[in-house]
């Protein structure tokens, strides 16, 4: 089996997920070939929507690189890219507890195992802003310093999605580096939109900034969360209906378009049962506000000695011509903004891919919960697609 097919460039992906990062990938012009996922139901949505791809359901430490490899009739150093994201929360500036003895942290062992089998043109992972900072910057430089020694120029930048049209607040930290040279600065995309995003987190690495910023002369407004959710079909509390729903208009925008683009109709589009106190909170909440507008004796105990400037996000409802908060594994009001900006309801699954940028003929798997979780834990396709078509102008010079 040759590794391209056509024009495109052939890439595998490890800690696949649900399928974000190939998704953007396959937009950028990569053929997905393998996946490893060790989650079953999102190996099992990750195949649905790539059926052209093998997909593994094992732990990634029990799967040997070089079956992999054999399998796919790829010689040594014929693969475009080795792609992944090894799992975040280990690394995570939210985690309650950072330490390096998180067995978590040391699953990137798992994917130079790959590279070091495949000797692949360029190698990407993704992981979350802290990253940088956590351990003081030493597993990022293990990370850097490992891929030295198998032969690739590696580099580091943390993006912004909203710069690249994604509607909601994300960042996300991107390794790219080339086999036998110094990755170029080109291979990173530059920011398209402007966007109110502020990072909470260390924005430096060895001294240099690393996080990439929209230059004066772009002047592209952010995708806001009615252009990205506005023509999905309005629900009642708890409401199913149709597995397949019609839109509510047409497109009113290029972003609604776009996400259309192969769709048969609205899917995973059902909302979730609010509770009745939930609702009853709701009622005193309007578009921009949160927790505070709720009457004291209905806040949750936890909430009832929290300080009115902490937790802002929590029980959100969203203005239409803001930014979607950042999309999380649970739509749950109690931990964010996931109130719909008008109904009296939580954002559906497909809204919260909506906000991902996930198009509408992507189909998620599994209970809600299950379907929840796929999309919170993906990289955006959008950005995922900036990053590949970067990456690819520089393989294809």
């Amino acid at each position: 089996m040759n590794s391209r097919e056509g024009n495109q460039l052939a890439c595998v992906d490890l800690f696949a997920g649900a399928g974000g990062l190939s998704e953007g990938l396959e937009e950028a012009g990569f053929h997905s070939l393998f996946a490893s996922e060790i989650v079953p139901k999102y190996a099992e949505t990750y195949a649905k929507n790539h059926p052209n791809a093998e997909v593994c359901v094992s732990d990634i430490r029990a799967v040997d690189p070089a079956d992999v490899r054999v399998s796919l009739g790829i010689e040594v150093g014929e693969l475009d890219l080795v792609a992944g994201g090894p799992p975040c929360q280990g690394f995570s500036i939210n985690a309650p507890v950072r330490s390096g003895d998180d067995p978590r942290n040391h699953l990137f062992r798992e994917y130079l195992r790959f590279v070091d089998e495949f000797k692949p043109r360029a190698v990407l992972i993704e992981n979350v802003p802290g990253l940088v900072s956590f351990e003081k910057g030493r597993t990022l430089h293990a990370i850097l310093d490992a891929l030295a020694q198998l032969g690739y120029g590696a580099d580091v930048h943390i993006l912004g999605a909203p710069y690249y049209g994604v509607p909601q607040m994300r960042w996300r930290t991107i390794i790219m580096g080339l086999r036998g040279s110094v990755i170029p600065q080109e291979a990173w995309p530059e920011p398209v939109r402007h966007a109110p995003i502020r990072a909470n987190f260390t924005t430096t690495f060895d001294g240099k900034p690393i996080v990439k910023r929209p230059s004066p002369e772009t002047s592209a407004p952010f995708t806001t969360l009615r252009e990205a959710i506005g023509d999905l079909p309005p629900l009642s509390n708890g409401e199913r209906g149709d597995a397949i729903k019609e839109y509510a208009s047409e497109p009113t925008c290029d972003y609604q378009a776009s996400m259309r683009v192969g769709s048969v109709g609205v899917m995973n589009h059902e909302a979730p049962r609010l509770s009745q106190i939930n609702l009853d909170r709701l009622k005193y909440i309007k578009q921009g506000g949160n927790w505070t507008d709720i009457p004291f004796d209905l806040l949750p105990k936890g909430m009832k000695a929290a300080r009115r400037s902490d937790h802002t996000k929590r029980y959100g409802r969203p203005r239409w011509d803001e930014l979607a908060s950042t999309v999380l594994t649970k739509c749950d009001p109690h931990w964010g903004a996931f109130f719909h900006p008008e109904q009296d309801r939580t954002l559906t699954v497909r809204e919260a891919a909506r906000i991902q940028s996930f198009p509408d003929h992507y189909v998620f798997l599994g209970s809600q919960a299950e379907q929840y979780a796929e999309v919170g834990n993906a990289v955006p396709p959008m950005l995922a697609c900036a990053v590949g078509r970067s990456l690819r102008a520089v393989l294809e010079v």
